[in-house]
């Protein structure tokens, strides 16, 4: 695992019918320039196809990079507008979701199955969404969210082709959290899902969509 603070950008786009106006070749062209210029908005950056999976876009993009110093957001957030400026015109910004790596004070040391999000991606498809607990959760005794995540983390390592992150972002989005998985089998991913929302920690849930899965794209590096 990367050592250090972690800040994690997803951004969903769709393509405009300007994009779509353009003959095969220089679509194909297009794309592979955008994804050229927003390649070298962070220290990692991967791609995934969503057209087919939810209606409103067809790309999601991952940036990752090493947020130590304070005004490493900002320049990234810097970044990132200037590379996709000369491709405004072909492209919307559907859906955008960030946050910070950080420690869980429900879990002791780093997961065996975390995703490291700095090293090139292997597993085929990525599941991420918005996440807030209810103010009752807060409320309740440390002892007694204590015993319902240790249910809820024990359900979730049960499955060893799925790996995860939370990433966290109160006060800076609409939500807490941003729950990123990785997996190489989506039927197993919703099994697993489905049992997760039979444990008592699911009934303080406030907020969990909208759910983005992608397909990663194959590119030269990875």
């Amino acid at each position: 695992m990367a050592s250090g603070r972690i800040l994690s950008h997803f951004s969903v786009f769709a393509f405009e019918p300007t994009f779509w106006d353009l003959a095969a070749g220089a679509r194909v062209h297009r794309e592979r320039q955008l994804r050229s210029a927003l390649g070298r908005a962070a220290d990692s950056v991967h791609f995934y196809h969503t057209f087919g999976i939810r209606h409103s876009s067809e790309a999601l993009v991952w940036c990752c990079l090493r947020a130590e110093a304070a005004d490493a957001p900002a320049r990234f957030f810097e970044r990132f507008a200037e590379f996709l400026s000369p491709f405004r015109n072909h492209v919307r910004l559907v859906d955008t979701l960030w946050g910070f790596t950080g420690e869980s004070e429900y879990t002791r040391g780093a997961s065996q199955r975390a995703i490291d999000a700095l090293q090139p991606r292997t597993r085929q498809y990525l599941i991420v969404y918005p996440f807030a607990k209810t103010h009752a959760w807060y409320m309740a005794p440390s002892e007694m969210r204590q015993r319902m995540m240790s249910e809820h983390i024990r359900v979730g390592r049960s499955n060893s082709g799925v790996e995860q992150q939370i990433l966290y972002c109160a006060g800076l989005q609409d939500h807490e959290f941003v729950v990123v998985y990785e997996t190489d089998d989506l039927a197993s991913f919703t099994a697993l899902v489905a049992e997760l929302r039979r444990t008592e920690a699911r009934g303080y849930t406030a907020r969990d969509v909208p759910v983005h899965v992608g397909v990663r794209v194959c590119t030269e590096d990875g």
